[in-house]
């Protein structure tokens, strides 16, 4: 006979928090308060060729890519400029919770991808949950932007 079905949803919930300790945007951060947060997000699934938002487009929050890739934009039309590629375990439109401003940049799914949205409203209720880990996850969105300019400006990355 199987596992009764909340050992098998438990036992997905704690696969997933432990997948996400290993992306960047969530190292250090303890299981609990994944847990926490996860009750906050909501999943989203976008299909090989639909966008997780356009540029110009008013943001409220971030995702972080649990599956599949996407390419990222700038620009319309023939004019648009590939900025980077994006695979499992990366974040984008992170820079929507730090400047409050519309979208930067065009995100598309280059295939079927499942992410996971965090908006402001679920990091608010992080902060007010645990401060010391919503400043975890802060700096860590932080790391992630520093670590992108020095690429864009061409500067090598030193590793600790």
């Amino acid at each position: 006979m199987g596992a009764p079905a909340g050992e098998s949803v438990m036992q997905v919930q704690a696969a997933r928090i432990a997948t996400l300790q290993q992306m960047p945007l969530f190292g250090g951060i303890r299981e609990d308060v994944l847990a926490f947060l996860l009750g906050h997000c909501s999943a989203l699934t976008v299909a090989r060729g639909a966008y997780f938002f356009r540029e110009g487009e008013a943001a409220e929050s971030m995702f972080l890519l649990e599956s599949g890739s996407v390419e990222v934009r700038r620009g319309a039309g023939g004019d648009a400029v590939v900025l980077c590629r994006l695979e499992r375990g990366a974040c984008f439109g992170e820079m929507a919770l730090i400047d409050l401003s519309p979208r930067s940049a065009t995100v598309q799914a280059l295939e079927d991808c499942s992410s996971l949205e965090i908006s402001a409203a679920s990091l608010y209720r992080l902060y007010e949950h645990d401060l010391e880990q919503f400043t975890l996850v802060q700096m860590n969105i932080a790391r992630e932007l520093s670590r992108r300019l020095r690429i864009a400006d061409g500067r090598p990355l030193l590793r600790l």
